[in-house]
């Protein structure tokens, strides 16, 4: 039951696209219907008459319907009248139209369930990247960039070759066994053919079903393990391409080389098994159905030898028996394709069927314009069961300026993430005007608000677009206003072609500041009237924070700000500062109120400036 549920959850790709699927397969059955009526219609006047010198022999036992059974005589009878020159120069001229024509619909099928296929794997990647996209942030936590990566390409990659090769040949191979089945009995009751012969075909049945199931379900495994080592490499590779910088400069290339062989060569290991499986299914079923066929050439031989049996009808029932050989092949091997299909669509589903942690409520209001305030009220957040802030209290007015220090790991940066919803708070209540930021809708609330981190984070695009990311509306002198206030313009008009100069992946052509200076023209672009800075300024030279410091002045005024920073001299102007000690506030005052006795903030204030 649980297979039957998986497998019409891999169908439901297909859906959107049910008429292109069924146009293909209405040309599969064209196809098999031409083909195998014109084989059997040709092989029995071509071996009796042409062949043998014979009339084909109408047996008295016919057990056709009486209609069929007049009509089936008065061919037999005209077939038979008819010289052997004029049969056989019919029999080629109707083999070569038939033939034509079933050519003709095998391309039609080809292209139209290769084109699905092609729909189907878009469809599966987009809604892949739409749902990741929508995740929220913990979904990120638990979930590797390479794993992700990972599902979009190889996962879909597979599913896309279920379809184009495993959904057609078990379409049209099912559709092919349909027309050999009726076509055999057809024979078997128009030719009184003993159904013995038959009965021997089918007792063997198992012998093929049996081995070709247990493979299945090993290459259901198989498929999982590839895909987990897929990870591992596209993680490995997503690092190292990242982070070329720390490989170069540490002379890691060998290293890495290295890590990713091992993880290349167990994956091939994997792959290698599951050929293995692969190219052992077809082999067996066509042994079996083989030795099955000698049983019937043999014992239907003897009948054909001794005038029972007409020697055309013969031919064509072990034809026909011989030609269900292929498809039975074909549907084994899709058997283990489509194993490895189903494991591929489980990690997808696990993706599709994954919910948002952050979601707008029901009754979800738009924040149109931050007024007044933003309160913490007993605010605590655990991650996992980890206990990360703890009873946190804080009302920060409109225009304010909170800097927050403290040791590395103290809850800084989680704290100021709970702002725009990144993630929600496990205890207390986080308002923005007096109402709870869960029942604001996202959208509206992150509208309001701009972070700029430490990790700057700029796209594979021009200086033009990586500036108005999220703002694309934004006017040219907008853009370039935005860059002069960040200190950028002048960096950018020395680019070889100034702002649609493209600046590589994660900004690889540029340098630390002059990417910090980016992302800061992006947040003055946006325009919030809320601005998270995390360690904004960390990535910037002595020339270039004062610079930047310069025009933040500036654009902090009726803003309000929080800012994290290792740099206390950053902060000095800061309205308050709060200070964090093992998640909870341990001090709250200005610059000159901390340093004014012992504290916590004091001691790191004098830490930095002790050997200056």
């Amino acid at each position: 039951m649980k297979k039957f549920k998986d497998y019409r959850k891999l169908l439901i790709f297909i859906k959107p696209h049910s008429l292109l699927f069924a146009i293909s397969v209405f040309f599969m059955l064209l196809t098999q219907l031409i083909e195998k009526i014109a084989s059997v219609g040709a092989i029995i006047p071509f071996i009796t008459i042409l062949i043998a010198g014979n009339k084909i022999n109408i047996p008295d036992s016919i057990r056709l319907p009486v209609c069929l059974n007049d009509h089936f005589r008065q061919m037999i009878v005209y077939v038979n009248s008819i010289d052997r020159l004029s049969l056989l120069g019919w029999l080629v001229f109707s083999i070569a139209v038939a033939f034509f024509f079933k050519e003709i619909f095998t391309i039609l099928h080809s292209y139209m369930l290769s084109k699905l296929s092609l729909k189907v794997v878009k469809d599966i990647k987009g809604k892949l990247y739409e749902k990741i996209l929508s995740l929220s942030f913990d979904f990120y936590s638990e979930n590797r960039a390479g794993q992700l990566v990972s599902k979009i390409t190889y996962d879909a990659g597979i599913v896309q070759n279920s379809v184009a090769e495993g959904l057609r040949d078990l379409i049209y191979s099912s559709i092919e066994l349909i027309v050999l089945i009726v076509l055999t009995i057809m024979l078997i009751v128009a030719f009184a053919i003993p159904w013995t012969l038959i009965i021997m075909m089918l007792v063997v049945m198992p012998a093929i079903v049996y081995p070709v199931t247990r493979i299945g379900k090993k290459l259901r495994s198989i498929s999982t393990d590839a895909q987990n080592k897929m990870a591992d490499m596209n993680s490995i590779l997503y690092e190292t391409f990242s982070g070329i910088r720390i490989v170069k400069a540490f002379d890691m290339a060998a290293y890495e080389g290295k890590r990713f062989n091992n993880v290349n060569e167990d994956f091939y290991k994997i792959m290698l098994k599951s050929v293995k499986r692969l190219v052992v299914i077809s082999p067996i079923s066509e042994y079996v159905a083989i030795l099955a066929g000698v049983g019937v050439i043999y014992f239907g031989g003897k009948l054909m030898i001794v005038g029972e049996l007409d020697p055309g009808a013969f031919t064509a029932f072990v034809g026909l028996l011989l030609q269900m050989i292929a498809p039975f092949k074909r549907l084994s091997k899709v058997h283990g394709i489509n194993q490895q299909a189903l494991a591929a669509s489980t990690r997808i589903y696990e993706i599709l069927e994954s919910e948002p942690s952050i979601q707008d409520s029901s009754k979800a209001k738009k924040l149109s314009l931050f007024k007044d305030k933003i309160v913490f009220s007993n605010v605590s957040f655990k991650y996992h069961d980890h206990d990360i802030l703890k009873n946190i209290n804080l009302e920060v007015k409109k225009g304010a300026v909170i800097a927050f220090v403290g040791k590395s790991g103290v809850g800084k940066t989680t704290l100021v993430n709970l702002i725009p919803r990144f993630y929600d708070v496990s205890k207390g209540s986080l308002e923005i005007d007096n109402s709870n930021i869960k029942d604001l809708s996202v959208a509206s609330l992150r509208k309001n608000i701009a972070v700029v981190t430490q990790e700057t984070i700029l796209f594979n695009d021009t200086v033009k677009a990586n500036i108005c990311y999220g703002s694309h509306r934004a006017k040219m002198q907008d853009i370039e206003k935005a860059a002069k206030v960040a200190n950028a313009h002048v960096f950018i008009n020395k680019l070889p072609n100034k702002y649609e100069t493209v600046i590589g992946d994660r900004g690889l052509k540029l340098s630390g500041g002059e990417k910090q200076r980016l992302a800061m023209a992006r947040a003055i672009l946006k325009n919030p009237p809320i601005l998270i800075l995390d360690e904004a300024t960390s990535q910037l030279d002595s020339e270039s924070e004062k610079l930047v410091q310069d025009a933040l002045d500036h654009l902090i005024e009726g803003r309000t700000v929080f800012i994290i920073a290792h740099r206390l001299s950053t902060i000095k102007h800061a309205s308050k500062i709060v200070v964090l000690d093992k998640g909870k506030i341990a001090e709250v005052g200005t610059h000159e109120e901390l340093m004014s006795n012992v504290s916590h903030y004091r001691r790191l204030y004098d830490l930095q400036f002790i050997d200056r």
